[in-house]
């Protein structure tokens, strides 16, 4: 993953801006005035970080799929996607994303959030550890 980080964007800054999202409603990518902002504090979280877990909640395990892929991408990750790799589910589901082991699952989901939670994760005690979210699923589209 990169290691460049903005200019003048410190990792408390970064996660004042991304406290917002979390247990909030989720928002469309529309609404919310700076997506800039957001997509560079999460982006500097996750450089600052180990590794990651992703959880995506959506409506189809498709729109999950797409949602994973443009997130490990503006992420950093340079992994292609077995999108055969788990079993095919109806309807809504909860898509987990692993960066640890670069593995993932996917399972029904029938709560009413949708949109991606981040999970940052660091043995070292400067790392960043915490789980931010949940964000649109179209946030870095």
């Amino acid at each position: 993953m990169s290691s460049s980080q903005p200019a003048n964007l410190s990792i408390e800054a970064a996660q004042q801006t991304l406290e917002a999202f979390t247990c909030a409603e989720i928002q469309s990518i529309n609404q919310i005035k700076n997506r800039d902002s957001i997509c560079a504090a999460l982006q500097l979280l996750v450089q600052n970080s180990e590794y990651q877990m992703l959880g995506i909640c959506a409506d189809s395990l498709d729109a999950a799929w797409n949602a994973l892929e443009q997130y490990l991408q503006k992420l950093g990750y340079n992994i292609t996607i077995n999108r055969n790799a788990v079993e095919a589910i109806e309807g809504s589901v909860y898509l987990k994303f692993n960066g640890r082991s670069q593995s993932y699952y996917a399972s029904p989901y029938t709560e009413k959030y949708r949109g991606v939670l981040v999970s940052c994760q660091s043995t070292d005690e400067t790392g960043v550890n915490g789980t931010y979210g949940h964000f649109p699923l179209d946030l870095f589209t």
